[in-house]
């Protein structure tokens, strides 16, 4: 076994000899700099004490460093081979120094040194680099540090399924999936870095398929049967009177006879259409698969002309589309949080007034939020002083909401206004089940995609003033 004299004959030296450049020198301070900062921050990290979840902190630590670490020992080698070969060219190498030649021992004593260094290197490089991309998986990477995404980013965090990350519904399982998934994701990035990036960003089918995503968790076969939907409405006079609706949902499946009921029964077979938009809003053609395999095709206008465009297979998201990303119309979000107690239904106009305030056209986010305010205040100090003075706590309370409101939905520099995202479920605010069920979708004279409401839900209660039913429910 060599003592420390011959390790630093046969192994420090050598090195040392041909690193003594300013290029090694300066490529040696920057990978140890690094180093020291990434192990520093992984031990901080593992005993759970991560600091600030800023997104821009992961992108330092786990992407910028590990480029850096990497940058600083190709400076060291590059350094160490210019000298060695101005050494060379200027026959002014040590005659003690080993010849490049894999029979000297010296040089093999050399060489294992650099394949120790290597390993060592790369296992810190390796371990950097699987961090960096286990980051770019995160809710954090996806939703905050990429500021294009702060729509969709903010309506994820209202949503039902704020609790799932990005990739559980954006990635596909498996090497296909990821792969795919990191390609766009360099895409993406490049349009972000050249500003080449649309505005509103909307997905266009580019979501995978409902099988590969949803039904990890979800099970669209199980019977739901029918559910009991209960919604508010107030209205723009003085009172703001409030109104309650009950709606019957036949939601269905399939239940332990094994047969098909409801919404989801229906759809639960074949289907497939094209649609003539990118968002899948006018739907000109279905075809659904019979149990004999037969398809049975439902057209919108002339049957005879041919029909052109992608045919694509309807799964869960083509109804389910807004579960990942909520984007609220101004009158339901204004409705719900009046339900809730803010704005207070005991301020005078306050639906009529908050209703006026969210449609209003500003120029940023910032200045939506002064005049809010200012226009809230000013409104019931001139109208209302006696309730300006003895409310103020909820009014000051009811213009934040409506900020909030506003902020969670429009975004100007990013063209995201009310409705700029449809929501397929239902067909009060998009056209949703009216795509296909609208009594113009024609098989033959006879034969149409039904548009009864009854095969969907009941009305048991529309916009009604305390109403008895609810009463007897216990609902009210």
């Amino acid at each position: 076994m060599p003592d420390a004299g011959s390790f630093r004959k046969e192994w420090l030296r050598p090195f040392f000899f041909y690193g003594n450049n300013w290029l090694s020198l300066l490529g040696g301070a920057i990978t140890t700099a690094s180093a020291m900062v990434l192990v520093g921050f992984w031990i901080v990290s593992f005993f759970g004490h991560g600091g600030s979840s800023n997104p821009y902190l992961g992108i330092i630590f786990e992407l910028i460093l590990p480029g850096i670490f990497v940058a600083g020992l190709v400076t060291i080698l590059i350094g160490i081979l210019t000298r060695r070969s101005y050494l060379v060219a200027t026959d002014q190498v040590p005659s003690f120094f080993p010849e490049i030649s894999i029979h000297d021992p010296i040089f093999r004593h050399g060489l294992d040194f650099v394949v120790v260094a290597t390993l060592i290197n790369f296992a810190i490089v390796g371990t950097a680099c699987y961090r960096g991309v286990a980051y770019m998986d995160t809710v954090s990477f996806c939703g905050s540090t990429c500021h294009v995404m702060l729509p969709e980013n903010t309506a994820y965090h209202i949503s039902s399924h704020a609790g799932v990350a990005c990739t559980e519904c954006h990635v596909a399982p498996g090497t296909a999936g990821y792969l795919h998934a990191k390609v766009n994701g360099t895409k993406q990035l490049l349009e972000v870095v050249f500003r080449n990036y649309p505005t509103p960003i909307m997905a266009e089918n580019k979501l995978p398929a409902a099988a590969t995503t949803c039904l990890g968790c979800h099970d669209p076969q199980s019977f739901i049967g029918d559910k009991l939907r209960v919604s508010s409405a107030y209205a723009d006079d003085e009172a703001n009177s409030q109104t309650s609706s009950l709606t019957m949902l036949h939601v269905g499946g399939r239940d332990s006879f094994g047969r098909l009921s409801g919404i989801h029964g229906a759809h639960m077979g074949k289907i497939e259409y094209i649609s003539t938009d990118s968002s899948n809003q006018t739907i000109s053609w279905v075809g659904k698969t019979e149990d004999n395999g037969s398809v049975t095709e439902f057209v919108t206008g002339d049957p005879k002309k041919p029909v052109i465009g992608h045919k694509r297979t309807m799964d869960c998201i083509d109804c389910h589309n807004a579960v990942g990303h909520a984007f609220n119309t101004p009158e339901d979000t204004l409705n719900k949080d009046m339900a809730l107690g803010s704005p207070s239904a005991s301020l005078p106009f306050a639906h009529k007034e908050g209703l006026e305030l969210l449609k209003e056209t500003y120029g940023s986010r910032e200045i939506a939020q002064t005049q809010i305010n200012a226009k809230l205040v000013t409104f019931y100090r001139s109208q209302y002083p006696a309730i300006w003075n003895s409310q103020r706590p909820q009014i000051e309370a009811a213009a934040k909401t409506l900020v909030k409101i506003y902020n969670s939905n429009i975004f100007p520099n990013m063209k995201v206004g009310w409705g700029t995202h449809p929501d397929n479920i239902g067909h009060n605010n998009s056209p949703g089940c009216f795509r296909c069920h609208d009594g113009n979708h024609n098989a033959t004279a006879t034969k149409t995609i039904t548009n009864d409401c009854s095969a969907c839900h009941n009305l048991l209660v529309s916009g009604e003033l305390h109403p008895k039913l609810m009463s007897d429910l216990g609902l009210q």
